[in-house]
């Protein structure tokens, strides 16, 4: 079957034919902290299939192919003493489940001996798991997106130290999860401990650059113009994805550790150190997948401008700021960066989404399009590989 293309978009990944029926009918589950992206997601599919279900003269052979809503509701609930217990309020039996969870955010709270606790990544992975346990087995396939991959950072053993990550992932396919499907991972080789089970590491690179072509105008992606900035070694090689598609030249910062003390379970930056060609008056994008207190890229962006950068640009998939807007907001009074973009992905401060220099990039669409894809069985390498979109997004921009 064709899905014919949205109304009021010039997407193409609208007009993809699928060749097969649904592997059950689709049920969406979003867990407490990602209802709001799952409303956006589900608002999506239904318009596509209903546009699909008026425009086919056939009928349709599959029954609950198009629904008013793909959301299931479930609860998680806590007890007094903390415990909880989760509750799927309707029917599973042979659906195709995805469950979208946001172990990021700590907007959302719980009672716990009359204490008003905020939910930490433990509490919703917690939570995950008893949603699982609660579908028992009677869906037909179940599928976890997990956009900020739970204890992502703890991905490596440096010394006698515990590999959360690699853990909670064997821990949700003995549960019976079949794919795991996360975004811009810290380091993706984390799959290589569910080796017989999907693991899909997808990265935001088109949406970004098409967020900053449409907020920047006038901005010239040239390589005698532009370069792009790594902000440590660990993040060469999703840069040099951009400088290649971009076809800009690509720097990098290394930081300097002080390895004689721990500060916060790590060893404190001492200063950083640059790679690369001249940037003097050129712009710069810094890409990465984690800001969290900020203070390593605040650092770089005053680096930069101390070598005559021009305007600042910072994309990152999630936007934490665990020490506050403060900071930013005083560099941004400064004119040491210009914006910054980030992802819809897990939680944002309601300060940061009305901060002037902040662009939010929704990728509701690009998750829609992931499970509406998947739930016909079909292959979703060209989700996964968007370099024709952005090469086109480039030669409108320069036309």
């Amino acid at each position: 079957m064709q899905i014919p293309e949205n109304k009021g978009t010039n997407d193409s990944f609208n007009s993809r034919e699928f060749h097969k029926i649904p592997v059950g009918p689709l049920g969406i589950m979003a867990m407490d902290g990602s209802r709001e992206l799952c409303s956006l997601i589900n608002d999506y599919i239904v318009g596509w299939r209903k546009d699909f279900a008026s425009n086919n003269s056939e009928p349709l052979l599959f029954p609950g192919y198009s629904r008013e809503s793909y959301l299931i509701s479930a609860n998680c609930y806590r007890f007094a003493t903390g415990e909880g217990k989760a509750v799927v309020n309707e029917t599973v039996r042979g659906y195709d489940i995805y469950i979208v969870a946001d172990v990021g955010n700590y907007n959302c709270r719980y009672k716990m001996f009359g204490m008003d606790c905020p939910m930490s990544p433990d509490d919703h992975y917690q939570d995950l798991k008893r949603l699982i346990a609660a579908i028992g087995g009677k869906a037909r396939r179940v599928s976890v997106i997990m956009p900020m991959l739970y204890e992502g950072r703890q991905h490596r053993r440096i010394s006698r130290e515990s590999l959360d990550c690699a853990l909670a992932l064997q821990e949700l396919t003995a549960l019976g999860v079949e794919n795991i499907i996360t975004f811009d991972a810290h380091d993706p080789r984390v799959q290589n401990s569910i080796p017989l089970k999907g693991f899909e590491n997808l990265r935001p690179s088109y949406q970004f650059i098409k967020a900053m072509l449409n907020n920047e105008k006038g901005l010239e992606i040239k390589r005698d113009k532009m370069l792009v900035i790594s902000p440590d070694e660990g993040g060469i090689e999703r840069c040099l994805y951009y400088s290649n598609i971009l076809g800009l030249d690509l720097g990098l910062f290394y930081k300097r550790r002080d390895y004689t003390k721990i500060v916060g379970g790590r060893n404190p930056i001492i200063s950083h150190e640059f790679l690369g060609e001249s940037i003097d008056g050129k712009d710069v994008l810094i890409v990465d997948d984690l800001l969290s207190s900020g203070e390593s890229i605040l650092d770089i962006c005053y680096e930069l401008k101390k070598r005559k950068a021009n305007r600042i640009y910072v994309a990152v998939t999630f936007s934490l700021f665990t020490d506050g807007l403060e900071e930013y907001d005083k560099a941004f009074k400064d004119d040491i960066f210009t914006k910054i973009f980030s992802t819809n992905l897990t939680f944002r401060r309601p300060e940061l989404l009305v901060s002037q220099w902040y662009v939010d990039v929704d990728i509701s669409k690009f998750i829609a399009y992931l499970i509406d894809t998947l739930n016909h069985d079909q292959s979703i390498s060209s989700l996964m590989d968007p370099s024709e979109k952005i090469r086109r997004i480039l030669l409108e921009n320069q036309s």
